[in-house]
């Protein structure tokens, strides 16, 4: 058995389990995963066996006896016990800001959640020309598109990514990235070039070949007023 197990949700559909699959992936060590299907009636039970919050991603460090139940914070516990991954930029004014835009994509943007629920395998716009209309939407990703260009113009000269080189904070927002191709987001010239290096990194292109599931998720909610619409699957 590896030295790590995480938990996840559907790899379809789970953005919260792909961020923190992607920050354990990045440290390149061995892992183990219980994939468990949202919304049905016994998932909650089947995740509680594996996370005290009943949320995925859960990641249980076995040789210490630990489990971390946030995306966030399993992503800030493998940066200090595996520095050399490079999850945060290692100069501090830019580690200070991919903290806080992690941060905030981690507890922010709830119109973008609710009303494009990540579905990698769906292929729909006709449908986000519609959401993107709702209330919010258009804001949220304005301001995701305006922390990608700023980012990318004053850390990003080393590679593709928000800080040139792949970490916590793409781990974060490669979700979004995912939605924006899902429902054909219209992007600006850098932060289309960002969601396309987001969509070839190797890492994430292992979670969506493995994102071909037999469960399927409806989301019924998105024929229904925003007002009204429950959280989207984790």
């Amino acid at each position: 058995m590896a030295n790590f197990t995480i938990t996840l949700g559907n790899k379809n559909y789970s953005s919260w389990s792909l961020r923190g699959w992607l920050a354990l992936k990045q440290c390149a060590v061995a892992f183990d995963e219980v994939v468990i299907p949202l919304r049905r009636s016994d998932t909650a039970a089947a995740i509680a066996v594996h996370s005290p919050s009943r949320r995925v991603p859960a990641l249980t460090v076995h040789d210490a006896d630990l489990t971390i139940w946030d995306s966030l914070a399993i992503a800030e516990y493998l940066a200090e016990r595996f520095p050399e991954a490079g999850l945060w930029p290692a100069e501090s004014d830019a580690k200070a800001v991919a903290r806080a835009v992690a941060a905030e994509m981690h507890s922010g943007f709830p119109a973008l959640r609710r009303e494009l629920p990540m579905d990698m395998r769906r292929r729909d716009p006709e449908l986000g020309q519609r959401q993107t209309a709702v209330p919010g939407v258009a804001e949220d990703i304005a301001r995701i598109v305006a922390i990608w260009e700023d980012c990318r113009a004053r850390f990003g000269d080393d590679g593709a990514f928000l800080f040139g080189a792949p970490g916590a904070a793409d781990a974060a927002f490669a979700p979004v990235a995912s939605r924006f191709v899902t429902y054909a987001v219209a992007l600006p010239p850098v932060a289309a070039a960002y969601r396309d290096a987001i969509m070839t990194w190797p890492a994430f292109q292992d979670w969506a070949a493995a994102a071909d599931e037999p469960w399927v998720i409806d989301f019924p909610e998105l024929d229904r007023p925003a007002q009204s619409a429950p959280t989207p699957a984790r």
